[in-house]
C-alpha cells in the first residue's frame, strides 16, 4: 500500500444536459487530461470531482470561465487490483475511528488500482495506513 495526498478539483454545476460537456471542453482546450473522475448528484445540482494531470492550470481555467470550483486534499492509496483492497483500507480506517466521506477508484495495468478517499483526518489516516502496511509486510516477510 502506498499513500499520497492528491489535489482534487471539485466543480459545482447545475444538473442539466450539456453541463459536463461544458466543463470538460474547457479542460480539453487546455490539453488537461482527466485521470480519475466522479459525479455526485444532489437534486438540481451536482459536484464533479476529478483528479487531473495539471491541477493548478485546470483550477484557474475553470474559475476564469465562471465555474464554482474548489481544491480539496484527498488521499490516494495504491493497492493491488484484487478482491479485498478497499475492504482492508476501510477496516483499518474504521478501526481507527477515521470517517470516509467519499471514495472512488480506478484501475490500470494488470494488477494496480488507486483508491481515492476523502477522510475527516488525512494525517491520521496516512499514519494508520502506513503502520498497518508495515505490520502486514513484517508478517509476510
Amino acid at each position: 500500500m502506498e499513500e499520497k495526498i492528491i489535489k482534487q478539483i471539485s466543480v459545482f454545476v447545475e444538473n442539466k444536459p450539456g453541463r459536463l460537456a461544458s466543463v470538460t471542453e474547457k479542460l480539453y482546450e487546455e490539453k488537461i487530461n482527466i485521470r480519475a473522475f466522479t459525479i455526485a448528484e444532489a437534486g438540481d445540482f451536482g459536484i464533479i470531482r476529478m483528479v487531473v494531470d495539471d491541477t493548478e492550470k485546470a483550477y484557474e481555467k475553470l474559475r476564469s470561465e465562471g465555474f464554482t470550483v474548489s481544491l480539496t486534499d484527498v488521499l490516494g492509496v495504491e493497492v493491488r487490483d484484487e478482491p479485498g483492497g478497499l475492504y482492508k483500507i476501510a477496516k483499518v480506517l474504521g478501526d481507527a475511528s477515521i470517517n470516509i466521506e467519499y471514495v472512488y477508484a480506478f484501475t490500470w495495468g494488470v494488477d494496480k488500482a488507486l483508491i481515492i478517499l476523502r477522510v475527516d483526518d488525512i494525517g491520521k489516516a496516512i499514519g494508520v495506513l502506513e503502520k498497518e502496511n508495515a505490520l502486514f509486510r513484517n508478517k509476510v516477510d
